[in-house]
């Protein structure tokens, strides 16, 4: 344990009054602590901020040195609440070595509260942590600022520890990981959008040294069926066996629990009033809410869970094969890396088998020969979205263990097994549909519905050079991107088959549109697409000829703007913008809306040309992509509004606009997760174990059931991420309804049916027919 720190820098205090063993530091062996604030003054120093939050300085609950902290009191009518501490002069913690900022936090609610921390340097770089913080608890938490455990990218989103601790490490959400330790200017601490008053109090805000790192951190994470292996909890598998019992109970209780009696065919309200049945899912506002309807006629809200599918369940092992052959892509193919199922290796490819990365390989106890009857279970990922290995070997455990479940009668009946219970329990659990990203091979069994989902990819251009987000921004004047979003499209009408299971299709996902919080954000694709020669950018000819229509000259352009561009061919050529002015924002967005909506009349005309019956979901815009634009030009050719939405629940202060675009409107992602499984990572909106996750689950449903602009929401995901990270991007998330092992969290399942069981009256408020 660290020594108790005693001395001040960089708040108020006078540094010359503590005792140390030099100027502002107290070291305890070869450990040294700087105090960084303490709130024993009368009032906070007037360099800090306060953004919608009350802080009143207590001399009781939660002080944890001197006579007094900072209750720091949040506002749930309010989106964001923030205390940004901000030093007189920056903070230099080089003195420190390798280094961890740490604080005290006591939760005086009866709810759990998520923390984030920002910490920000004086090059403007900033990093965000968060954490949850259990109802009425007093721990310490720390963010490690420096040290091998930072720098070194292990393929996970987050590590484990690197140094046992009673204290609790702050998982890394975004951000830069290397800051300049010699300046940091500020530490904001925040909520967001949460959904009741809450309060935490505050205190002993300390700049540590690391303690020495343990260098078998990352060695041995996960047993042979893909758990945490240093942990235990509830419902841990012990061995093939132990699974088996544990399906068998399983089973017993979904048959105990079939479908709910209130359900139609399609999984509409049988007790409610009936509409007009046209043989497919369709939209109908009826007194004041928008509603979806079922092929008969029936009230349906679309209640369910996201990534039912294989392709997710993969991670690298360290692995990969000389042999090029395994990283071809055929550059017609219409499946991004990340949603491909299990690709084998040939046998001789195998043979050219070479550790890529020693660290990632020893993460494992186990994994399969390739002569092992679980051998099937290997795949390959030919590119990945970040992480340290561009390309490898995977192994799906989750698959692994649905074959130990239930064995194999033939090849892959696993699978099929698998299937059958994945409809069980979705009925079972009352869920009314599939989410997005749903396994093909559930489209024609006729018996629960779903969503059908594509992307478009391909050799198309962009207008933007580099990949914000999940990828470049598609230039959708490129007459290849039309083309593409044909073959797409054409893809996906063969695969549901004009099926009346498919309630709609979702085409791509979390378009980067911009930022509207940050004006560089908002307008990004207008500002990079400018950098762009025309010659080369459709979308740039597009652009510049809206302006030249709207302007004329480029003197009557540079005196709007504020700019001194030499002429139109200059402009053409490429122009940087290097600030946006305030004459230049209507243009920005004339150019922005102009944008979204040739992408969006592009893939529905393509989508109509060979779905007709079906609806366009849109793209499930992320929640820090929801600009006024895109949402403008999504509602003249959706059917219905999609946003991924991971906040604690649907804020009032957020979601004002739906009444004047008055569209129905879905969920497409949200999710709580924990750490108290063994996962290293909560996932983007923490809980304090799983019974709290489900009373998250069981809030944010209901606020979504009680807005009369939604049609449902889909919970992200099945499973949990593996322990070593997704394939794709090292997502480790604790975020499934079934464990990696397919065992559910019992506390999901019992809030699901509770939440599922009240879905309909709740929703119609009660009046059946």
């Amino acid at each position: 344990m660290m020594a108790s720190a005693i001395s001040v820098t960089g708040c108020s205090h006078n540094a010359s009054d503590a005792k140390s063993t030099s100027a502002g530091v107290s070291q305890a062996g070869n450990e040294q602590e700087i105090l960084l604030e303490d709130f024993e003054n009368a009032s906070l120093p007037s360099t800090y901020q306060k953004r919608d939050i009350d802080i009143n300085l207590t001399k009781t609950d939660g002080v944890t040195q001197g006579k007094q902290a900072a209750k720091l009191l949040f506002d749930s009518s309010v989106e964001d609440s923030v205390l940004e501490i901000t030093p007189e002069t920056p903070w230099d913690f080089t003195s420190l070595g390798n280094m961890n900022l740490a604080f005290d936090a006591t939760n005086t609610s009866d709810v759990s509260v998520q923390l984030y921390v920002r910490v920000k340097d004086k090059n403007y770089q900033s990093q965000l942590r968060s954490m949850i913080i259990p109802a009425n608890s007093s721990e310490t938490y720390y963010i490690d600022l420096s040290g091998e455990q930072i720098s070194r990218d292990s393929g996970l989103r987050a590590d484990p520890p690197a140094w046992p601790s009673d204290d609790f490490r702050m998982p890394y959400m975004n951000g830069e990981k290397l800051l300049d330790l010699s300046g940091i200017t500020t530490a904001n601490f925040y909520i967001s959008t949460n959904l009741e008053d809450k309060s935490i109090v505050l205190d002993n805000i300390r700049a540590r040294s690391n303690p020495e790192i343990d260098s078998t951190y990352l060695v041995g994470l996960v047993d042979e069926f893909g758990q945490p292996a240093k942990s235990n909890y509830k419902n841990k598998v012990k061995s093939d066996a132990h699974l088996k019992q544990l399906a068998k109970e399983e089973l017993a209780d979904l048959a105990a629990n079939p479908v709910l009696p209130d359900r139609s065919k399609f999984g509409g309200w049988k007790n409610g009033p009936k509409l007009e049945a046209t043989g497919y899912f369709r939209t109908e506002k009826v007194k004041g809410k928008w509603y979806l309807v079922d092929p008969e006629g029936y009230l349906f809200f679309s209640s369910g869970l996201a990534n039912i599918r294989i392709a997710n369940t993969t991670t690298l092992t360290g692995v990969d094969f000389k042999d090029d052959a395994v990283r071809y892509i055929d550059p017609e193919d219409v499946t991004p890396e990340d949603s491909l199922g299990i690709r084998p290796v040939s046998a001789d490819a195998q043979k050219t088998r070479f550790v890529s990365s020693d660290l990632r390989h020893k993460m494992f106890n186990w994994l399969p020969e390739y002569d092992d009857e679980l051998a099937n279970h290997y795949s390959y990922r030919r590119s990945t979205h970040k992480g340290p290995l561009a390309h490898g070997e995977t192994f799906s455990f989750y698959q692994s263990n649905l074959e130990r479940r239930y064995g194999e009668r033939y090849t892959e009946s696993f699978i099929d097994d698998w299937e059958d219970v994945t409809i069980k329990r979705q009925r079972s659990w009352g869920m009314t549909s599939f989410g997005n990203w749903v396994d093909k091979e559930f489209y024609q069994k006729n018996q629960f519905p779903y969503f059908a989902n594509g992307w478009i990819i391909g050799d198309f251009k962009t207008v933007t050079a580099d990949g914000h987000g999940w990828s470049p921004m598609p230039d959708p004047y490129d007459p290849e991107f039309t083309r593409r979003a044909a073959v797409t499209t054409k893809v996906i009408a063969d695969e549901v088959q004009n099926n009346p299971w498919c309630i709609g299709v979702f085409i791509d996902n979390e378009k980067s549109w911009g930022n509207p919080a940050n004006i560089n954000s908002h307008y990004r694709i207008p500002v990079q697409n400018f950098l762009m020669d025309a010659a080369e950018s459709p979308a740039k000819q597009v652009f510049m000829k809206m302006l030249q229509d709207k302007h004329g000259t480029i003197e009557k352009l540079n005196a709007t703007w504020g700019s001194s561009i030499a002429s139109w061919a200059s402009f053409a050529k490429g122009y940087k913008v290097e600030e946006i002015t305030d004459g230049m924002i209507p243009d920005m967005s004339m150019i922005l809306e102009a944008y979204t909506t040739q992408y969006f009349d592009v893939v529905d005309k393509a989508l109509t040309a060979v779905m007709p019956n079906h609806m366009y979901m849109g793209v499930r815009m992320a929640a820090w992509s929801i600009n006024p634009e895109g949402v403008r030009a999504a509602k003249k050719y959706v059917d219905v509004m999609s946003y991924n939405y991971y906040r604690e629940g649907m804020h009032d202060a957020v979601w004002h606009f739906l009444p004047e675009v008055d569209m129905p409107s879905i969920i497409g992602e949200y999710h709580f997760g924990a750490m108290d499984t063994g996962l290293y990572h909560p996932g983007l909106i923490h809980s304090s174990d799983q019974a709290d996750r489900a009373r998250g689950y069981k809030a944010y449903m209901r606020k979504v059931i009680d807005n009369p602009y939604m049609v449902g929401a889909h919970w992200f995901q099945y499973t949990d991420s593996p322990v070593t990270g997704r394939a794709y991007d090292g997502e480790n998330y604790n975020v499934g309804f079934v464990s990696n092992a397919d065992v559910p969290y019992t506390e999901m399942v019992e809030a699901a049916r509770e939440i599922n069981t009240e879905l309909y009256p709740r929703r119609f408020n009660g009046q059946e027919k």
